[in-house]
Formats: structure tokens, sequence, C-alpha cells
């Protein structure tokens, strides 16, 4: 809380109008200190390829299932958060570390870490949505019989732009989308991880409806699917433009996307098609209520 405060009373940063963003699709598996390693070898291979940010899959500590959340739970400080903050500092970029189980206030969160390219805390998103679906014949999955959700919309600033945070479920929420646009973010990132009964229906969808309903970036960095878990991710990590178009995508197996996010694109998508200035505040209202 000291560094984001501490962060917070800087004085402003100078945008720029481009910069290289890579999603690393990573193998998880149960042993944690194999997967911090994969990891750093991802990160490091991106950072050497001109990534300036660096994203992670949701939950690329440990295997994504109620039953591992407690076992995998870590305090802050602690071995992830550590590792993640080092190597920000060492390569000198934003790295946005997917997310973990984290245990704090006598409760697990589902939580995602970013740190700047001094190994600073620039932010820290709690999943806000829990992932509680049933659909019958096909997934039944409670997030909730051991998470509990955050309460707070996460947008954070970098050198390049603001830039908002979810996590997985919460792409559904298009108000939670807004709330992040509104508070000037103009790429949104969401570490995921979608599963093959709704991942090919609805992962490339929400991505792009997100994008086109905020006329901004979105990115969403799904962990590579291993056949042999429980829960099979969908993988498919993907990157879309402020004009609804895929700009870089994979398949299921563990691999690395780029793209350049053209922040003029964004401005110039948001003069062209003035929806922000459009909304009929009298009729309707979004708003954060904490």
């Amino acid at each position: 809380q000291q560094a984001l405060e501490s962060r917070s009373l800087r004085a402003p940063l100078r945008m720029s109008k481009t910069f290289k963003l890579a999603l690393c699709q990573l193998p998880v598996g149960a042993d944690k200190a194999s997967n911090l390693r994969v990891a750093g070898e991802a990160i490091r291979e991106a950072a050497s390829n001109g990534a300036r940010m660096i994203m992670l899959p949701e939950c690329f500590n440990s295997p994504y299932g109620t039953s591992f959340f407690p076992e995998y739970a870590e305090e802050m400080p602690g071995q992830t958060s550590t590792f993640l903050a080092n190597l920000a500092r060492e390569l000198q970029i934003y790295l946005v570390g997917g997310s973990f189980p984290e245990r704090a206030e006598g409760k697990l969160f589902n939580t995602s870490l970013v740190y700047g390219p001094n190994g600073d805390l620039l932010a820290k998103h709690r999943k806000v949505h829990l992932f509680d679906i049933d659909v019958p014949g096909k997934i039944c999955f409670k997030e909730s019989e051991t998470l509990s959700p955050g309460n707070q919309i996460t947008v954070f600033e970098t050198e390049f732009c603001k830039i908002g945070l979810g996590i997985c479920y919460d792409i559904r929420f298009p108000e939670l989308a807004g709330l992040m646009a509104k508070k000037g973010a103009q790429v949104l990132l969401y570490p995921g991880a979608f599963n093959l009964t709704t991942g090919p229906a609805h992962w490339e969808l929400l991505i792009r409806a997100r994008a086109l309903d905020q006329l901004a970036y979105v990115c969403a960095c799904s962990p590579a699917r291993d056949e042999s878990a429980g829960y099979k991710a969908w993988g498919h990590s993907t990157i879309c433009s402020p004009w609804g178009d895929v700009v870089a995508t994979t398949d299921e197996h563990p691999s690395t996307i780029y793209a350049d996010i053209d922040l003029g694109r964004v401005e110039e998508l948001r003069q062209n098609i003035p929806v922000f200035h459009q909304r009929r505040h009298d009729v309707y209202t979004l708003a954060e209520t904490l």
C-alpha cells in the first residue's frame, strides 16, 4: 500500500504513443518452482524481443482449481510477488503477473500484481466477479467455494497510458470495463483461463466486444492447455484493437504473442465515434459505489 501511495505522489508521466506488448501463454503444472522458472524464461525471451510490457496468465504459478487454491496461496510479500518484482526491476519492464492465489485478511483471493520497471508495485487487482457457473452436462465450477471477491476497480498509470486490469470472469461485465475506461484506461488487460465449454463460444467474442464498447485495446492471456489436467484451459491468448480486429492470437499450445499498441488509434477512434460524450446521463448512469 505504501508503494502505491508513494507512486501516486510523483510527477505525471510523459506518455508515449506506441509500445510493444507481449502475452506469455505458459504451461502450468503442479510444481510451483517449475512454474516460476518457466515463466521467468518466457519473460526474459519476450523482453529480449523488445516487449516493454509483459502479461502472464491467470493462476500462472499453480493449477487452476478450488482444491489447489489453499495449497498454493501466498501472503505478500512472498515467493511469487518477490519473483515478479525482481524480474521487472532487472529487465526494466512493466510486468503484469497474471494471477495467483493470495492469502490475506483470513481469506483467499485471486490476485494480479503489476510491477513497474523499477520494481515498484503499481497495482493489485483482486478478481471482482468470481467464476461460479453451472452449465448442465458440461461444466460446474464454483470459485466461491474457496475464494473471496475483490471490491475495487483497478487502473494503473504507465509512461504510455492508463491501463485497466481485470481477471478472467471480470471480462463478462461491461460495467467494470466501462468504469476502467471512465478512469482513463486506453488498454484493458485480462489474465484468464476460459475452459473448453465457454472458450470456443465466448472467449474471442468477449474480447472483441469489450474492445468495441470501450474503444480500447483488450488483451487476454490464458495458460496453455494441459490435456491431463482436471480443468482444461482454452488457451488462444488474444490481443484485439479498438476497432474490434484481432491483431495477435495463438492456439492452445505454449507460446508468446506480440503486438504494437498504437495509442494514437485509440484516440482517433474515440474522436470518430464519440460514445463517451454521447451517453445519456439524464437517462442512466455508470458509477462506482465504493
